[in-house]
């Protein structure tokens, strides 16, 4: 939970940028478009099983009747006044009036009937609005309520006006229409807001993944949790039939490339530390430490360098079997005082590259890495050669690291994207400060192919767009790039 909790601490700290805003949604674009296409069907479907209903209004104008004389002349008159007329909405849904409606237009005693009043503010004016799943039925009941309320209103809730011998009247002012659409639901709007609710979860949703990833996913995450460089980022790539060894098998590939940069930027580490010796190691197993182990020291021997390449791993030895080599002996041979170093050191193949495999595992792997004779044996191997790399076991399980690094010169730390978790890292890294072994750069390892990283292609094709190199064109470069390099360890 060490790194859940960081990136959580980080966000509601509010050090985020709209820029890693940005990268969160694209990185989780596919929440988004789920969540968005989910809340629109879910709005889809319940729109319509949602039945129909029609909406129909009408206009009217309520006045009172003009009393006559015995002589029929007219005589002072009561008007309809504002509490008349609020009077006459709030019985409009009385069953004094419902029930002749009913009647009048032939409905069902029983039947549903929906109608509501607005009064003018200003006139006698009343708009009667009905609704009804039947848009023939919404129209008869807004035009014939009006009717109905001005009698019903005249016999029983008009007293002065009865006194006075007037009555209720209703003149329509404009009929009520047979809709052509239903006003509910509106299909267009709810989908608008089922759109804007499901992208508005979508992007909850994607933070609330970030938030909670337990992966290490890009450089970032590794920069959340040490201040200490990213040398490099390696691609992933599908292992072929001749392995993972990929200087040899695909020079000019990306993978090749991206190792070529992190030896080219271990160079300024060398400058920092003062040595040119480096323990490769990881947080946990399977993060490709020791692929990219064996993948730099070819490439620093591709350089010119003599190179030597030291399986410190004594617990689960691998640098012999990737390599096709012996490894029935190697360093705890040399430890035990049963060989000297030019009788287990192999030459791998016609380069300056030479590998020195860890032998039959012992039982006390840490007490013979932690031992006087491994001090000695470094030392006077420091001296036989211009590098040293040593694939060791992973931080988080063993201490093996922490000795090795104690002999060298500086410790490369390969996590594996999408693959390594931020509390083992966090664990790895927290355990080498308290022993005062500082990692002394990162290189990100597995990065998928679709990753900003690798977006402006690698060595082999032309800076000129549109411009293919050819191989001896390629190999030129690659020999000037490799003389630059010599030059640069010199």
């Amino acid at each position: 939970m060490g790194g859940c909790s960081h990136v959580l601490s980080s966000w509601a700290g509010g050090k985020v940028t709209f820029r890693d805003f940005l990268s969160v949604l694209v990185a989780r674009w596919r929440i988004i478009a789920l969540t968005l296409l989910t809340v629109i069907a879910a709005t889809a479907v319940q729109t319509m099983m949602t039945p129909a209903v029609y909406t129909a209004s009408a206009k009217i104008y309520l006045s009172a009747t003009q009393p006559e004389s015995a002589t029929g002349e007219k005589v002072g008159a009561y008007a309809i006044g504002a509490n008349d007329l609020a009077t006459y909405v709030d019985v409009l849904n009385a069953p004094s009036v419902i029930a002749p409606l009913r009647q009048t237009l032939g409905l069902q005693p029983n039947a549903p009937v929906a109608v509501a009043a607005d009064v003018s503010l200003t006139s006698n004016m009343m708009t009667i609005t009905a609704t009804d799943g039947d848009p023939v039925t919404a129209a008869r009941i807004a035009n014939a309520a009006g009717p109905i309320l001005a009698e019903v209103a005249t016999a029983k809730f008009a007293p002065l006006l009865a006194a006075n011998g007037q009555a209720v009247q209703s003149q329509t002012i404009a009929e009520a229409q047979v809709p052509g659409a239903p006003s509910s639901p509106n299909a267009k709007r709810n989908l608008m807001l089922g759109g804007l609710l499901g992208l508005a979860l979508g992007i909850g949703l994607a933070l609330l993944a970030h938030a909670l990833d337990t992966k290490v996913r890009s450089e970032d995450d590794i920069k959340a949790l040490s201040p200490r460089p990213i040398l490099g980022d390696i691609p992933v790539v599908k292992a072929p039939r001749d392995g993972l060894l990929t200087i040899e098998s695909d020079p000019h590939g990306r993978h090749a490339e991206s190792i070529r940069r992190l030896r080219t930027n271990m160079l300024f580490v060398d400058v920092t530390t003062g040595g040119h010796s480096f323990v490769i190691t990881s947080s946990v197993p399977g993060e490709g430490k020791t692929t990219t182990t064996i993948n730099l020291a070819m490439a620093m021997a591709d350089a010119g360098s003599k190179v030597l390449l030291i399986d410190g791993d004594l617990r689960n030895p691998s640098v012999a079997t990737s390599m096709g080599l012996d490894g029935s002996f190697g360093l705890t041979t040399l430890l035990l005082g049963h060989a000297d170093p030019a009788d287990v050191i192999q030459r791998w193949r016609e380069t300056s590259l030479h590998v020195l495999p860890s032998g039959p595992v012992p039982p006390n792997p840490s007490e013979l890495l932690g031992s006087e004779p491994m001090e000695t044996l470094f030392g006077k191997l420091s001296h036989d050669f211009d590098f040293i790399l040593v694939d060791s076991p992973p931080v988080v399980p063993v201490i093996d690291a922490v000795l090795i690094n104690k002999l060298t010169h500086g410790l490369i730390m390969v996590v594996a994207a999408d693959r390594t978790s931020k509390r083992d890292l966090a664990s790895a890294v927290q355990s080498l400060e308290t022993v005062d072994a500082p990692v002394a750069g990162f290189a990100l390892n597995m990065v998928p192919a679709s990753s900003t990283a690798h977006r402006y292609g690698y060595y082999g094709q032309n800076r000129e767009v549109g411009t293919k190199l050819t191989r001896s064109e390629r190999k030129a470069r690659t020999d000037r790039a490799t003389r630059a390099v010599r030059h640069s360890s010199t």
